[in-house]
């Protein structure tokens, strides 16, 4: 077990059929923190409203939350858009968990990151929800086949993790587009607040890059990629990725230490420190 001083993670999407509880449980087992940021999509409510699917596993998630909060790490969680019907309780606290709509997390090195869920500057999500709802139903279908292709994996002993929803995004150019532009509005907005990075989710693309002088980080997902992020007692802040192999999960494992303010994609074994090239 690594005890690290902050753990942020985000669409968990308990729920669904595609919520990797299994992998997030050998993650937390794994990693005890002070500071539990939950940042939005951790309940799909959305999903749910289609078709419940909420096993042990998931209920176990929920448990192992509430005790680290009963035994002192400080939770805080601020929902996203399928958990949204919890912003209306913004700066009430549950117990010991806090909810709230936004947050500042300072940092071992006094560096000020703005945390989000990051729907907010989604143009689509804010303006044409219907599409987002079609978006969100084509996506869970993607993984739903990646859940059937990572079975045939297993059966051919091909070791790692392979995201179709990833691969997808990569090659398909208005997705590519579309991460960028969210990317860039979300620092742009953490600049106006004069913070020095941002933390958020909701893309379902893990990242850590500099976009002008706010550092940007992504959390990722636990439904492809299986990522979060982390900040170190020595002051380090990175993406972990835990998609691919380790704690007893067949394609779990830490991403390297010592990443630096680049753009990452762990769980596609892809690290740059500026744009892909649409279509690359």
């Amino acid at each position: 077990m690594q005890s690290v001083r902050t753990i942020f993670i985000s669409d968990v999407h308990l729920g669904t059929r595609a919520c990797q509880a299994e992998r997030l449980l050998a993650f937390l087992k794994e990693h005890e923190s002070e500071y539990l940021y939950l940042l939005g999509d951790i309940i799909d409510f959305w999903a749910m409203n289609r078709s419940v699917q909420w096993s042990s596993l998931h209920n176990t998630v929920v448990q192992k939350v509430l005790r680290r909060a009963r035994h002192g790490c400080q939770v805080f969680f601020i929902p996203g858009n399928h958990d949204e019907a919890l912003r209306e309780y913004a700066g009430v606290a549950f117990g010991d968990i806090r909810v709230e709509s936004e947050w500042i997390h300072e940092g071992l090195d006094g560096r000020r990151y703005l945390l989000v869920h990051g729907d907010e500057y989604d143009q689509v999500t804010r303006h044409h929800r219907w599409v987002a709802v079609l978006g969100d139903v084509g996506y869970d279908t993607l993984v739903r086949i990646n859940l059937l292709i990572s079975r045939v994996r297993r059966l051919l002993r091909r070791p790692g993790y392979w995201s179709l929803a990833g691969y997808a995004k990569q090659k398909v150019k208005k997705a590519v587009s579309f991460i960028f532009d969210f990317e860039d509005a979300v620092a742009h907005a953490a600049s106006l607040r004069g913070v020095d990075g941002v933390v958020c989710g909701h893309i379902h693309w893990p990242a850590d890059r500099r976009i002008g002088k706010v550092r940007y980080l992504n959390c990722g997902d636990w439904v492809d990629t299986c990522s979060a992020i982390v900040e170190y007692y020595d002051g380090r802040i990175e993406v972990v990725n835990w998609g691919s192999e380790a704690a007893g999960i067949s394609g779990a494992a830490p991403a390297q230490a010592g990443a630096g303010p680049e753009m990452r994609t762990p769980a596609l074994g892809v690290a740059r420190t500026d744009r892909l090239t649409p279509g690359s």
